[in-house]
């Protein structure tokens, strides 16, 4: 009997080893699959009462001295209902601007921008050529933080925006994923509703412009109902 005690302890031990390890093993997958699942999930939140932003876009001689003035000009904005909200520069030339701020009223917006004071105030602060304004309604967003600054803005016309969403929506967040895309907005012209400018952060430079000029990309903004050529903006977010 004591032998047969001795010779069931190996055993026994074996077995609640492989027991813990399966249920240890269980429980990893578990885990994963649920981080699988909260990526595969993950999406832009569409924004329950969409806000409205300018953008400005323009080239400057040099950005610290721009930067400075733009500050400075803060007071003045706000009183137009212009907040400040994100700024970029350029990837190709860092020395091209494009500002997102947050406005409270579109035309209190552009009269903002029809002011010879605003003009006077960008040749002071070394603005080149004629800068470009756009206003937008934002209809989804996600601002959360993360440590990616590389964005991709992509400007567009399409024939019907439903159809064209409904498209976007079935390529999906995981497959953009998957080519270096992450989804950070969408937003419709206020002037031209069907003018949809997207934003992606960056994870994989060289994925994203492969895709860009893929023909499968081609093919499938054509299906989607795409206008013309797509304006392609890369640029770094500054910190606010």
């Amino acid at each position: 009997m004591k032998n047969l005690q001795k010779s069931l302890v190996p055993v026994l031990i074996l077995i609640f080893t492989i027991s813990f390890l399966s249920c240890k093993n269980t429980k990893t997958e578990k885990v994963e699959s649920e981080e699988e699942m909260s990526i595969d999930t993950a999406s832009t939140v569409d924004v329950k009462e969409s806000f409205k932003v300018i953008v400005m876009k323009h080239k400057v001689a040099n950005y610290e001295k721009w930067r400075k003035e733009y500050d400075a000009h803060d007071s003045v904005r706000k009183a137009h209902g212009i907040s400040h909200f994100v700024i970029g520069r350029g990837m190709d030339n860092p020395n091209t601007i494009i500002v997102i701020d947050k406005i409270d009223d579109v035309m209190k917006a552009k009269e903002f921008t029809a002011m010879p004071s605003l003009k006077e105030a960008m040749i002071k602060a070394g603005v080149n050529g004629t800068p470009e304004f756009a206003y937008y309604d934002v209809i989804r967003i996600d601002d959360s933080k993360i440590n990616i600054k590389n964005r991709l803005m992509v400007t567009h016309r399409v024939k019907d925006f439903d159809a064209w969403l409904k498209v976007y929506d079935a390529e999906g967040l995981t497959k953009r994923m998957e080519e270096g895309l992450i989804d950070r907005g969408i937003a419709r012209s206020i002037d031209d509703p069907n003018i949809v400018t997207l934003v992606f952060a960056i994870s994989d430079m060289e994925k994203v412009k492969t895709l860009i000029n893929s023909e499968e990309q081609k093919r499938l903004m054509a299906e989607a109902g795409v206008e013309g050529t797509p304006q392609i903006f890369y640029y770094k977010m500054e910190n606010k």
